[in-house]
């Protein structure tokens, strides 16, 4: 069978509708066409209406058809044939159609029957298709089984159907307006839903205004909200009706419509459109039935995919529900359900909260899935067992001091200036040892004019005693006794001119070798000296501690000098006298070593640690905070 392309007059307007002055015909088929629109009450009807006049206005048109369909995407399926009701005799128009929309552009092709007995083909007639074109896109296709005819006839009949076809692109932008209008207004409906309940502060007032605004807006009676409670739905706002009784038969009826709806997750309208799935609208219809409601339509409010309450809905019977605003409906709810719900969780007292939070935690842990959080429970739960019964020897901390359990103190006998410093601070020394000398010079002057005076009185007790004069004898004894006893005091004095070492030990403190002839005080302490094989352990325990530590309690120490050197001692003192030091106050505890080693020196720094008892570890790592909580909360509490 051959084809043949014939293209469409080049030069015809794109107006949707044609002139007067374009044809005699056109005037006729225009106001027909808008009587047939305005009877019309759907685009299929329109559709039906201009095919039959395409068909009468094109001469000896044996059928056509109209494809209408989801623009580019399709699928396209008629929606007016001609004439009607006979679908089957336009079947064959399929493939003419199916070409024009993948060609995009207005083709004929011819509709042959072949005569197998002879081998001639015989012309039955032409198909002609024409492609329903909006702003680039397609939406569809026109197809006519015509009579055979001239190629010119054929050229009218495709230029008559691009001026008709318009008249279907009227069609499309009504439609695609009608649409525009109907998404704009559902969308302007959600949004200003969702301002309404983004714009307060508490859940009861969010509800109230919405459900409020709800009512107003789409012409409703009543509209009520409610959530999700104990696996029932309680009434939580009623539009117009700031406080209602729950008890009431009327909320109590409205909550079952609820759990009807809740129950078998699916919006449930009352009375139910025609290609509705059936549902159970038992308790709808009871309220309809009892209250008198014209029309009744529920929708859950979700969030996510969990439904957490519902809205039911009621109109007066002039004005049920049609699809359109079931999806209005459902889209509000999508939209409100999870602002609703945050407000009604941050709206609960802390109790509520957090009983909620512990049965959505038991819930994941006892439920699939969530691994990781199952993993985390089973390691706290672990760690706190653990340290529910894991003790550890508790010891108390203390700065420490290595002391000389003696301490010789080497002070100035008499007033007087150094005149020799041989040892200092850390030097050893054997008892006897000089260790610095004053300077004697005065003291041997004295001590030459005291010789000299006690010559002169043994001179003239001699004379006295010649002459037998006994008073002057007398006197003279006495002088020369003093004489003697000043002799005898400068003798001790140079003596102790000579510091010694009183013990061996160490020499603690003192240097006197920058001090050379400058003057000291009598009792002046010069230097300190402690043995080297007698320590003391001094602690300094501080005052939130010192309740634990007792007499004859053992520990370890750990010097400065020699950090990987543990040593024993013995709590043997405590003294009841604090000291500030830092901002703290500490007690003077007390401690003997067992077996001090050599190279101890007194002065030594570390840290001391006395062992009290073994107590729970975790007791161990957080007594001080919790002792200084206390402390702080007695502190402000009245």
């Amino acid at each position: 069978m051959d084809r043949v392309h014939v293209e469409p007059s080049p030069d015809p307007p794109e107006a949707p509708a044609p002139s007067r002055a374009a044809s005699p015909h056109v005037l006729f088929e225009e106001g027909e066409l808008w009587g047939q629109f305005s009877l019309s009450s759907s685009p299929d009807q329109f559709c039906e209406s201009w095919l039959a006049l395409q068909c009468r206005m094109i001469p000896e048109v044996s059928g056509g058809v109209v494809l209408l369909g989801p623009p580019d995407t399709g699928p396209f399926s008629p929606v007016a044939v001609w004439p009607q009701g006979r679908r089957g005799a336009v079947r064959h128009l399929a493939g003419v159609a199916e070409r024009a929309i993948r060609e995009r552009q207005g083709l004929v092709q011819q509709r042959e029957v072949g005569d197998l007995d002879r081998g001639v083909p015989a012309v039955q007639g032409h198909e002609v298709a024409y492609p329903l074109q909006v702003d680039g896109r397609l939406h569809g296709v026109v197809a006519l089984d015509v009579a055979p005819r001239a190629k010119a006839d054929l050229q009218t009949v495709l230029r008559q159907l691009h001026w008709g076809v318009a008249w279907l692109e009227v069609l499309v932008r009504r439609e695609h307006a009608v649409r525009e209008a109907v998404v704009t207004g559902r969308l302007q409906t959600v949004l200003e839903a969702a301002a309404t309940v983004v714009g307060e502060q508490r859940f009861h007032a969010a509800a109230m205004a919405l459900a409020t605004n709800l009512a107003t807006r789409l012409g409703c009676d009543r509209v009520s909200l409610g959530f999700l409670k104990g696996g029932h739905v309680r009434v939580r706002a009623v539009s117009h009706s700031a406080h209602f009784n729950k008890q009431a038969n009327l909320i109590r009826a409205i909550g079952s419509a609820m759990d009807e709806a809740l129950d078998q997750q699916a919006t449930i309208l009352v009375p139910p459109l025609p290609d509705q799935s059936p549902l159970v609208r038992k308790a709808h219809e009871d309220f309809v039935r009892v209250h008198g409601t014209g029309a009744l339509c529920t929708v859950l409010l979700r969030v996510g995919s969990k439904p957490v309450g519902a809205m039911t809905f009621e109109r007066p019977p002039d004005r049920p529900f049609d699809p359109d605003l079931i999806q209005t409906l459902e889209a509000l709810t999508t939209l409100t359900g999870p602002i609703l719900e945050v407000h009604r969780r941050d709206d609960r007292w802390l109790g509520a909260k957090a009983a909620e939070t512990l049965r959505a935690y038991l819930a994941k842990l006892l439920g699939p899935y969530h691994v990781v959080l199952k993993l985390v429970t089973l390691a706290l739960v672990g760690l706190v067992a653990f340290f529910a019964v894991a003790e550890g020897d508790y010891r108390v901390s203390a700065k420490t001091l290595l002391e000389g359990q003696i301490l010789r103190a080497i002070v100035a006998p008499f007033d007087g200036y150094i005149a020799d410093a041989q040892v200092r601070a850390g030097d050893i020394v054997l008892r006897g040892r000089q260790l610095a000398a004053l300077d004697d010079r005065e003291l041997r002057l004295e001590q030459l004019k005291w010789i000299s005076q006690h010559q002169q009185h043994q001179k003239e007790y001699s004379q006295a005693l010649a002459k037998r004069e006994a008073a002057q004898v007398e006197i003279l004894s006495a002088q020369i006794g003093q004489a003697l006893a000043q002799l005898a005091l400068l003798e001790d004095q140079l003596a102790k001119t000579h510091l010694l070492a009183p013990i061996d030990g160490v020499v603690v403190t003192g240097d006197l070798s920058q001090k050379l002839s400058s003057p000291v005080q009598r009792g002046e302490v010069l230097f300190e000296v402690a043995p080297l094989d007698v320590y003391r352990v001094v602690l300094q325990v501080d005052e939130r501690d010192i309740d634990e530590v007792r007499v004859g309690q053992r520990g370890q120490l750990l010097l400065s000098a020699f950090p990987d050197t543990p040593l024993p001692f013995t709590v043997e003192k405590i003294t009841p006298v604090s000291e500030a030091k830092e901002g703290r106050n500490f007690f003077r505890v007390e401690a003997a070593l067992a077996d001090p080693p050599s190279m101890f020196r007194p002065g030594m720094e570390g840290v001391g640690k006395i062992e009290i008892d073994r107590r729970l570890l975790i007791w161990i790592w957080t007594h001080e905070a919790i002792d200084w909580v206390r402390l702080t909360l007695w502190k402000w509490l009245p």
